[in-house]
């Protein structure tokens, strides 16, 4: 039987492109890399204008704190360092870097001169930390500071391959055309940590990838293959763990703290990737996808590359979109135009035309038949939040669990009522993080 968890959604799948192959994108004429891809301190840049930079060569570094570096993507010229507004709203920099199309690798990289068994946890985390490494399923959490986090707390690994949200199928073609990555990946991981469990977490819509998956691990005693029910949002990491253990994440934990700690699949393929070739995180798989686009494809993209070339690469547009959205439709963030970089993070880039997926609600209205609280994977009551969030009551909204809110749209998508629920919650959360804000800055002591 399928492992599963209590609430969820059965939602459209949509992924048209689980049998589109990885095509790797021609290298763009211009890059625009943000220098804040991760949470944490932004890196700063170590590169001017003018300055020549190769394939991988690091032109942003986080002096102090949490944060990760940042490498080119291409070889070619600097052209300027400028702020610009990045897809979470914030003023980031940006490296713009000409390609002299000459591919030119940096001198510094080289692959692990030792073997597995004789790197010491802390060689393994500063690789994964100068490969500029960060979570690729969306937190973009630095995967440093999250084994550093866990170590002698957690006695499993579980690998999120379970790529819940419609449209997106990037995650199955790794797995489908680049299993052994995923799974060495898995194996640098252990030996971090230093546990011997690993679970590779498959929703069962993806037989295909489980099947080559079982084949590879048939002979490991720490690797196994999971098979999952086809539910949203089984990629949710407190969802994985309740599926996989029965045990509840109390609210304001974290996995760790119930010993578990979870890795994207394509981290793992990037912790690959950074130890046998000494390749830093510089391309990342997306799907482009949508009614707008006229060939959707899967695309292995240089970090920096504009959405308007991959769009370009699908054969462009069929109809205007007017909803461009950087992720899944579920928790994927509204974009403004085709002028935004790909990141670290994005895993997908949705285009879709104004009437698809379009409810035929008159009015937004609450007609209290409890759907959301049935399908809430946080066994919440959302409509409450919603409401007290309406009429900004903060601490009723806190008070009805509106923090332990994971945003996955669940209670939306299936609201009769046509009620954005999931925004209202959103509105509520972020004032009652900024008023806490506020007050810790109100009772510090002047100095």
């Amino acid at each position: 039987m399928a492992y599963t968890f209590r609430g969820g959604i059965h939602v459209e799948e949509y992924k048209n492109t689980r049998r589109c192959r990885i095509e790797a994108l021609p290298a763009p004429e211009v890059v625009s890399i943000p220098l804040s891809q991760h949470i944490g301190s932004p890196a700063t840049a170590i590169v001017k204008k003018g300055d020549t930079v190769t394939v991988g060569q690091k032109i942003g570094e986080v002096s102090g704190g949490l944060g990760c570096p940042v490498h080119s993507s291409i070889s070619g010229t600097v052209t300027e360092i400028v702020k610009k507004t990045a897809q979470n709203g914030f003023n980031v920099e940006y490296v713009v870097i000409q390609n002299d199309f000459k591919d030119t690798v940096c001198p510094d990289i080289r692959p692990v001169s030792k073997k597995l068994t004789e790197v010491t946890t802390e060689e393994v985390i500063e690789i994964i930390r100068e490969a500029g490494i960060s979570g690729m399923g969306g937190a973009s959490f630095p995967t440093y500071a999250k084994i550093q986090s866990a170590l002698g707390k957690v006695d499993k690994i579980i690998v999120n391959c379970a790529e819940c949200e419609p449209f997106i199928t990037a995650n199955h073609r790794l797995l489908l055309e680049h299993p052994a990555s995923v799974i060495n990946g898995v194996k640098i991981l252990l030996k971090a940590l230093g546990v011997r469990t690993a679970y590779l977490a498959v929703e069962d819509n993806k037989m295909d990838a489980i099947e080559k998956l079982e084949e590879l691990t048939e002979d490991s005693k720490m690797i196994s293959v999971k098979i999952m029910k086809t539910k949203y949002p089984q990629g949710d990491e407190r969802q994985l763990v309740y599926a996989l253990t029965g045990v509840e994440i109390p609210s304001g934990k974290l996995p760790a703290d119930v010993g578990c700690v979870i890795f994207n699949a394509e981290t793992c393929a990037a912790v690959y990737r950074a130890f046998a070739f000494g390749t830093p995180l510089i391309s990342r798989i997306v799907t482009v996808d949508g009614d707008c686009v006229k060939r959707p494809r899967n695309i292995l993209a240089p970090i920096g590359t504009k959405v308007g070339d991959l769009i370009d690469f699908c054969g462009g547009l069929v109809r205007t979109p007017t909803r461009i959205i950087n992720g899944g439709p579920m928790m994927g963030a509204a974009q403004w135009d085709t002028e935004m970089s790909v990141t670290k993070s994005t895993s997908a880039v949705l285009l879709f035309s104004e009437n698809f997926g379009k409810k035929n609600v008159p009015t937004q209205s609450c007609i209290r038949c409890g759907k959301c609280i049935r399908n809430c994977p946080m066994h919440l009551m959302p409509m409450y939040i919603a409401q007290f969030s309406k009429i900004h009551d903060l601490t009723r909204a806190e008070e009805y669990g509106a923090m332990n809110c994971v945003e996955c749209g669940s209670c939306s998508y299936n609201c009769p009522g046509g009620v954005e629920i999931v925004q209202h919650i959103r509105v509520a959360k972020a004032a009652i993080k900024a008023e806490k804000t506020r007050l810790a800055a109100l009772s510090k002591p002047e100095t």
